[in-house]
């Protein structure tokens, strides 16, 4: 696409995202905006499914997604130039008239900062998770953010009293969770079999997911091949990875496991049990009521630091939303492959367990709340955009 000048007509819209969710989400609000007001152009930071909505991608999201304290300091050079080259956007000809941040909190507020700075009104989509830990955090996104949407329903009363505008619009993920393709075909197309059971290992969207996580995935793998010879796996692939991200470690794994590329919720629902690392796709799973186990693994010196500043009963995104554990959690140490495949085995050779779990992550589907997310935040980003200031309408 032809780069934004002082010249371009219309309005302007800059949106910055560094994860395989925020991309997933990005490109729905596009599409919704585009259906009231054609006229705004997006540009920014995003992933492929933006670019299709037609986002003028400046830098790939999955440059600068990364997580954890260590990981981002070997990392910092990419992060830096990258906010760098934002910054001078923002203080620029290419001056937009919104600055959208969706999720990515630890670089989309200091971002947002510098667009205050500049008089760039700010819309954070997807609340920072400031009642995990350091929930001191709300005065300062109060100050540099103006709007803020919200998708866990608990969340806007943790910034009553203060500067800022929150509101709960409903949960994206309940207008994406459709299973458009039926089991037998989702496995049929992979080259599995619908008569034999299916397991998913879901690895996450990030690189430093990966080289924390994949090795007990495959691992698990292993041990559930040897105890239920039967059983088949499939990989989802995010947009952020690419099938050579796996190659290495999918070579030393004995057990069958096929990479896959489709709609992350006809996998799910094509799969009798699902082992997931902690993150979006936990709820992605619970919403077409798949039985799963959650896990995640980091560096030993950031889970060192965590551990004493999250503050929750639960870290799985699912159990989370039920406000109980719907499903069993696995963190660091806890995580091994003989736990995490006992675990699946047992919804996969217990039905009145798995059928209790279905019948709690029913309930996760009923908390979250009524689709139409991306058109409540379509409307917000269209009358920040035209300098309006009135509230959006909440489901």
């Amino acid at each position: 696409m032809t780069p934004l000048t002082s010249e371009s007509r219309g309005r302007r819209a800059l949106i910055v995202t560094g994860e395989a969710s925020g991309d997933l989400h990005g490109a729905n609000l596009i599409r919704a905006v585009q259906q009231i007001d054609p006229e705004l152009r997006f540009f920014g930071v995003g992933g492929q499914r933006m670019a299709a909505a037609g986002c003028d991608i400046r830098i790939r999201g999955e440059e600068i997604a990364v997580m954890g304290l260590f990981e981002v300091l070997g990392h910092l050079p990419v992060i830096w130039r990258a906010f760098q080259k934002l910054k001078a956007i923002l203080h620029g000809p290419e001056r937009p008239d919104v600055l959208i941040c969706i999720d990515f909190p630890d670089f989309n507020l200091r971002l947002a900062a510098v667009a205050k700075r500049a008089g760039v009104p700010v819309l954070h989509y997807v609340s920072p998770q400031v009642w995990a830990w350091r929930r001191g955090r709300v005065k300062a996104i109060a100050r540099v953010v103006d709007r803020l949407a919200c998708i866990l329903p608990f969340e806007p009363p943790l910034y009553q009293g203060l500067d800022i505008d929150a509101e709960y619009v409903g949960n994206p993920l309940a207008d994406e969770a459709v299973v458009r393709t039926s089991r037998a075909a989702v496995l049929t197309g992979l080259g599995l079999d619908p008569t034999r059971p299916v397991v998913g290992l879901f690895p996450g969207s990030r690189h430093n997911e990966l080289r924390y996580n994949l090795g007990t995935i495959l691992g698990t793998a292993e041990v559930i091949q040897k105890r239920k010879p039967s059983v088949q796996f499939l990989l989802p692939v995010a947009s952020s990875l690419r099938d050579t991200d796996f190659a290495e470690g999918l070579k030393s794994c004995p057990a069958p496991i096929r990479l896959a590329h489709d709609n992350i919720y006809d996998l799910a629902h094509a799969c009798d049990a699902v082992l997931a690392v902690s993150g979006t796709v936990t709820l992605q799973t619970a919403l077409v009521e798949t039985p799963l186990a959650i896990f995640y693994r980091a560096a030993p010196l950031t889970y060192a630091i965590g551990k004493h500043l999250i503050k929750v009963d639960c870290f799985g995104l699912a159990n989370i939303v039920a406000g109980r554990k719907v499903v069993r959690e696995f963190l660091q140490d806890e995580a091994t492959p003989g736990a995490l495949a006992g675990e699946i085995l047992r919804i996969l050779d217990d039905p009145a367990y798995a059928q209790a779990m279905r019948h709690g992550l029913k309930q996760v589907r009923e908390r979250i709340g009524p689709p139409g997310c991306a058109e409540r935040v379509a409307a917000m980003v269209v009358e920040m955009s035209r300098g309006q200031v009135r509230r959006a309408v909440t489901p």
